[in-house]
């Protein structure tokens, strides 16, 4: 004997719509530079720094946050251990999440940042300081370029543009206030 719930699901099952594929987008180009990147993220609150190679990772970001931070990453050694399961109180303790960015886009200074990179889907957004690694060879001119290189399988991930801010409160603008307060994008 079936249940309701289970009735009411097994019609939902049965009555999908055709699967259809996405239409067909055209790609509008453009200057995919990193002064143009550059520019972009500087004018909505983020900042770049060019380092020489993976390596220099860790002597610029002594140079960039020279206090003692709680760091949660894979990249550098991390002082806060932090995984999908980490409960909220660790994660909101951390200062700095050093994370790897898979696609930065020249138009709006946004780059594409999957779960698989997160560490915790909440961490790029409970952190205090943002730092997200770009491969310069990863830039791309528009979103649709950037929308074209995401895998059809879908998942999770976000495009960061540049520090949270906003400007609802009597139109005055606010850094961090629903997010990382600062991000630092090293491009190497």
């Amino acid at each position: 004997m079936s249940t309701s719930r289970e009735s009411i699901l097994a019609a939902v099952r049965a009555n999908q719509p055709e699967e259809v594929p996405l239409p067909t987008v055209p790609i509008y180009s453009g200057e995919a530079s990193l002064e143009r990147f550059t520019e972009v993220l500087r004018s909505i609150g983020g900042e770049v720094v060019q380092v020489a190679g993976p390596e220099h990772l860790g002597s610029a970001l002594i140079k960039l946050f020279p206090a003692t931070y709680r760091c949660a990453s894979t990249l550098v050694k991390p002082t806060v251990a932090v995984d999908t399961q980490t409960p909220t109180d660790i994660l909101e303790a951390v200062d700095l999440a050093v994370l790897q960015g898979e696609i930065g886009v020249a138009e709006n200074g946004a780059i594409w940042l999957p779960e698989q990179n997160m560490l915790n889907r909440a961490l790029p957004f409970i952190t205090q300081h943002l730092v997200l690694v770009l491969d310069q060879r990863n830039l791309v001119a528009t979103m649709h370029e950037a929308y074209a290189q995401l895998p059809s399988a879908g998942g999770y991930g976000v495009f960061v543009a540049g520090p949270s801010k906003t400007a609802d409160i009597e139109q005055s603008l606010v850094i961090g206030a629903h997010g990382a307060r600062s991000l630092v994008v090293l491009v190497y």
